[in-house]
Parts: C-alpha cells; sequence; structure tokens
C-alpha cells in the first residue's frame, strides 16, 4: 500500500499517511485519485488563493516503472484563474523521482509565514527556508534547490516571479522545460508561500510478476506504441501541426480572425528542424517528443505547437528566434505560454482596432517580448491589465466581443469554426476552453454535430481515465483494453477495460458535480462571441460561424448523451451508475 505526504505549511509539519484503500478501483491515480482528495478536503465555494485551499499532486500506478509514456504526474486544484476545478499534467521524470522517494502524491495546505521550498530525500523531508530564492525565475530556482539537497539531477518543481506576484495564469515549472501549465497552478504555490519542490528519491516500484509485466511491456511498446500513428511525435514533434491545423483551415492567426497563416513556413517543423540541436525524453520515453532549437543566441527546449501558433501566428509573429525567446522568457519567469500568447493577441487586436491602444500591434516584435516581463513583474500600467487574462482585459475595456475564453481560460490553438468538435470539447470541458480532453481535429465531417458530440464524449471519458494512469497524450493508439492489461499484470489481480470506461465517466461527472456546486450551470458552457457571430477568414472554412443555434444543438444532444439534464445536471440514474448518489460536496 503506498502513502501520501500531507504538508501543512501554516503548521510548518509534514507527515504521511496511507492512501485511501477504497479510492483506488474506483479513481486509479493522477487525475482521477487527486480529483477525489481534493472534493473530500474542500468546499466548492473555496477560494483558491486562501490558506484554506489545497493542492494535490499524484502519481499514477505505473508511474516509475518500464511501461513507457507513462510517467505523467496531475495536480488538481481550484483554479484562481477561473474559478472551476482543474487538473494540470506534467511529464519528465519528477512524477518517478517522486514514488522512488516513497510517495504516491502530495497533499499541500495552508500558506507558509514565510517563502519555503519542499525537500525530499527519501524518506528525510522538511520544509526548509527559501528567503534567498525569492525575486528568482525559475532556471535559477531550480539550481538553488539542487545544491540544497546535494544532488545533481535531483527532480524539481518550482515557481517565478509571475506566480509570486500570483497572477492567476502563472505555472510551475519542472527540470526547466517542463510545465504544469494551464490554470494558474504557479498562484497556488505563491499564494502558499511555497517557492517549489526538491525531490531525490532511491527506491523502486514493485510489480506484482515482473516476467508476465515486462512481455506485455514490450508487446504493445513494439506492436502499438511504436506505429505510424504515433511516431509523428518522435520524428517532428507537435511543430507537425502547424501544417496539419493550416491544411485544415483551423490555424488560429491574428487574435483567431483567421484560419490559416500565409507564413506558416516561418515557424513549421522544418524551421523546427533547421534550428534543432538534439532531442529530450520524459522518463521511460522512446519518443524524445522535446526538441531543443536554438536561433542566434535564443535556446529553448520548444517551441510545442500551441507556443508556435499562439505566441507565433495568433500574434502574426513569424520571427522564429522571436517566438523561442518569448518561450523561455516565460518559461523562466513563470506565465503559462497559451494565456500568456492569447492575452497578448487580444491587446493587439484592441489596439488596433481603437479599443485601447496598449502600444501592442501584430507583428511588432519588440513590444511582444518586452511585455511578457511587464506582466511577470506587474511593472507598468499595461503589465498588470494584460495579467488578468483575456477575460478580464476584455471586460475593464468593454471588448468581450474579442475575448477568445471559455469558462475564463484562453482558447488552444485550433480553430472552432473550421472544427465544430473542438468547439463542443472548449465549451464542455471542466477547467474551460482544453484541447486535452477531446481532440476530434481528424473528424470526417468537422461540422456533423451529432457526430461529434459522441466523439466528445468518449474521447472526454477516455482521457479522463488516460490521465489517471499517468498516459502520456503522444500514446495515441492507446486504449483501456491495453491499459486494463499492463493494469493486471503489474497488480497481479485482473482489471477489465469496462471497470476503467467506468471509472472514467465517474470521473468526468464528479468534476461536473464540484463545479455546479461551485456555482457554475449550464450557461457557462458556451463560446466566444467572435467564434458564433464573426466569420472566419481565409483558409478552407472562410466564411464560417458556429452559431448560437448550433451550439444550442450541440449542447442538448450532448446532455442528453451524458444523460444530464437541459439544465447540465447529472440525472440521480447516472449518479447512482457510477456510485456517486451519495457524494456530498
Amino acid at each position: 500500500m503506498g502513502k501520501m505526504l500531507v504538508v501543512d505549511l501554516t503548521a510548518g509539519s509534514v507527515t504521511t499517511e496511507p492512501l485511501r484503500a477504497e479510492w483506488l478501483r474506483e479513481y486509479w491515480g493522477a487525475w482521477g485519485l487527486a480529483l477525489r482528495y481534493y472534493t473530500d478536503a474542500v468546499s466548492p465555494e473555496v477560494d483558491p488563493l486562501a490558506p484554506e485551499n489545497v493542492v494535490v499532486i499524484m502519481t499514477a500506478p505505473l508511474c516509475g516503472t518500464m511501461v513507457p509514456l507513462a510517467s505523467r504526474m496531475c495536480l488538481v486544484s481550484k483554479s484562481p484563474h477561473t474559478g472551476t476545478i482543474f487538473e494540470s499534467n506534467v511529464g519528465g521524470s519528477f512524477g518517478p523521482e517522486l514514488k522512488y522517494a516513497g510517495y504516491d502524491g502530495i497533499i499541500i495546505k495552508g500558506r507558509a509565514c514565510a517563502p519555503v521550498f519542499l525537500k525530499i530525500d527519501d524518506d528525510r523531508v522538511s520544509l526548509e527556508s527559501a528567503e534567498h530564492m525569492t525575486g528568482q525565475g525559475i532556471f535559477e530556482t531550480e539550481k538553488l534547490m539542487e545544491a540544497a539537497i546535494g544532488a545533481h539531477g535531483a527532480k524539481t518543481l518550482a515557481i517565478g516571479p509571475a506566480a509570486e506576484n500570483m497572477i492567476t495564469y502563472s505555472m510551475i515549472g519542472s527540470e526547466s522545460y517542463r510545465q504544469f501549465g494551464r490554470g494558474g497552478t504557479g498562484a497556488l504555490f505563491g499564494s502558499k508561500n511555497l517557492k517549489g519542490i526538491v525531490c531525490r528519491g532511491t527506491g523502486a516500484v514493485r510489480v506484482a510478476d515482473m516476467a508476465r509485466f515486462l512481455e506485455r511491456t514490450d508487446y504493445y511498446t513494439k506492436n502499438d506504441l511504436l506505429c505510424d500513428d504515433n511516431l509523428w511525435a518522435k520524428t517532428d514533434g507537435t511543430p507537425i501541426l502547424v501544417e496539419v491545423t493550416n491544411e485544415m483551415g483551423i490555424h488560429p492567426t491574428r487574435n483567431y480572425t483567421k484560419g490559416f497563416n500565409g507564413r506558416k513556413e516561418k515557424l513549421n517543423s522544418d524551421a523546427i528542424q533547421a534550428a534543432k540541436l538534439g532531442n529530450r525524453a520524459c522518463a521511460s520515453c522512446p519518443m524524445a517528443c522535446g526538441k531543443f532549437t536554438r536561433v542566434n543566441s535564443a535556446e529553448i527546449e520548444g517551441p510545442e505547437y500551441e507556443t508556435l501558433c499562439l505566441g507565433g501566428s495568433n500574434c502574426d509573429i513569424h520571427d522564429l528566434e522571436a517566438v523561442i525567446r518569448f518561450n523561455r522568457l516565460c518559461d523562466d519567469l513563470g506565465l503559462d505560454t497559451m494565456t500568456c500568447g492569447s492575452t497578448i493577441s487580444l491587446a493587439m487586436e484592441m489596439t488596433e482596432s481603437g479599443v485601447h491602444n496598449f502600444n501592442l500591434r501584430f507583428g511588432q516584435v519588440d513590444e511582444y517580448l518586452k511585455i511578457v516581463y511587464e506582466i511577470a513583474t506587474l511593472s507598468t500600467e499595461r503589465g498588470r491589465d494584460l495579467a488578468k487574462g483575456a477575460k478580464h482585459l476584455a471586460a475593464k475595456y468593454g471588448a468581450e466581443a474579442l475575448s477568445m475564453e471559455v469558462k475564463g481560460l484562453e482558447m488552444p490553438a485550433y480553430e472552432p469554426r473550421g472544427n465544430f468538435g473542438m468547439g463542443i470539447a472548449y465549451a464542455t470541458s471542466e477547467r474551460g476552453a482544453c484541447h486535452l480532453r477531446a481532440f476530434p481535429i481528424f473528424a470526417t465531417d468537422p461540422h456533423d454535430l451529432e457526430a461529434l458530440v459522441s466523439d466528445v464524449v468518449d474521447a472526454q471519458n477516455a482521457n479522463s481515465i488516460k490521465w489517471s494512469l499517468g498516459f502520456c497524450d503522444f500514446w495515441g493508439t492507446i486504449n483501456t483494453t491495453i491499459e486494463a492489461d499492463l493494469m493486471s499484470a503489474g497488480l497481479g489481480e485482473p482489471v477489465s477495460a469496462e471497470e476503467l470506461d467506468r471509472a472514467g465517466e465517474r470521473i468526468w461527472n464528479l468534476s461536473r458535480l464540484f463545479n455546479l456546486a461551485a456555482g457554475f450551470t449550464a450557461a457557462d458552457d458556451t463560446l466566444p462571441k467572435k467564434i458564433m457571430e464573426r466569420p472566419l477568414e481565409g483558409g478552407r472554412h472562410e466564411g464560417r460561424v458556429f452559431s448560437r443555434a448550433d451550439l444550442a444543438r450541440a449542447m442538448q444532444s450532448y446532455y442528453e448523451l451524458r444523460d444530464w439534464s437541459a439544465k447540465g445536471i447529472p440525472s440521480s440514474r447516472k449518479l447512482a451508475a457510477l456510485g456517486l448518489d451519495t457524494t456530498i460536496l
């Protein structure tokens, strides 16, 4: 039986407790188990930045084993950026290191009276002063924490100045270029005076039948993972999506005004390959999708597709060196590149349309880079404005028609007017606009509402359990049959695909119950005004909108398929079937 670290920052104490055995076969790990711990610990009305809020970080059952692409861990809390419950996950090696130290997860509560960091050295766990780290960027903070534990290669989670300033889209960095990226994870640490966590573990993860476990792992690695449908991640990584989304006409350009970037070759996979220095992999991963790049003196692991689009095309920036510099600034200062890029593109459109002059214009590199520091440090009026994110920035200046967010979370880099499935996914995600809950961009008909609703529901359930088992998105062909076989071999007892399918749906519905209790309603399952009213420009879907009538039909179908009421409330029949009928939030 595993155990949890419980960190009470107010009391300055660290204790352990056994995993809740009664939850393991219902929520499994990572997202699902962290969600269950979190909903048991707080009221849905909790202020995300109050000491009473809790942060749960959770590994997954196969994390730290030889199963490839299974090292991701999740953070669950209430988002300071949106007010929703949310999950953010990160790859790399911190998750396995935490398991090797003997812990399945960490529960963080309270608020320290002065800056601290958490030091985990196997069973020697302590809170240490971080006063000397205050104001440091993530890269330097990680070095300081490594020195404090006396181990080069210790794994780290750290925040930068943006999180210390509690900017609601600040993030937590890990191992320099990995992030708990979305939803304001950094602000949660900042609100608790927690500068970071450093971990060294020297133990191991045991499985029930090593011979069978290795045989099953080897089989699925060779016969499923390393197939043509997945190898794009190894050869190109996410930059390949620049060409894919442009061809589909769903590549956001100039604050989601256009669906096609006529200068895409400046930012596509070929451009990244020309600048590539090498590859980097997460623990137990043969894909090595991370691409180190350099243009002149600018160097980064990345940029990934979302940054190339939202920090590039969507800001009309076609200078790869500038996008790399933008990416590195965000990674070190601690800002989510997606929200930061989207908010900057909004300010650019507001400037050019005469709403308010931020001295930010499409394609203007110098101000585009300067504003990142101003946001993170709150050092200028425009920096303080953009630090609020797109929703609040637009509301302050009456530009709601230009803001591209759902439930307060800025949209990812896939245009919903060109693919209604992405719009349905954005509208119904528990954390706001998100491409990691459902990703139906390869649908045969991108505007067939009924088929797309079904695709989205199936993907949301499947990804709920996939993230709970710690698998990376880039094992795109994995399913619950494979997951169940690997879990059965690891546990030494039968696990069925049906059991995992049901768990995925349970996790999705529990998230919905929390958001309803927090005050969200069906009215929040919507899309930006620009998507519903302003025709898309450029690309194969030029002239399209995702009309309010179409969205209403999609939501009706979605609620019916989920067995929710017209108000988006899960039925008592559905809750009973999922074992959630006695859940009290």
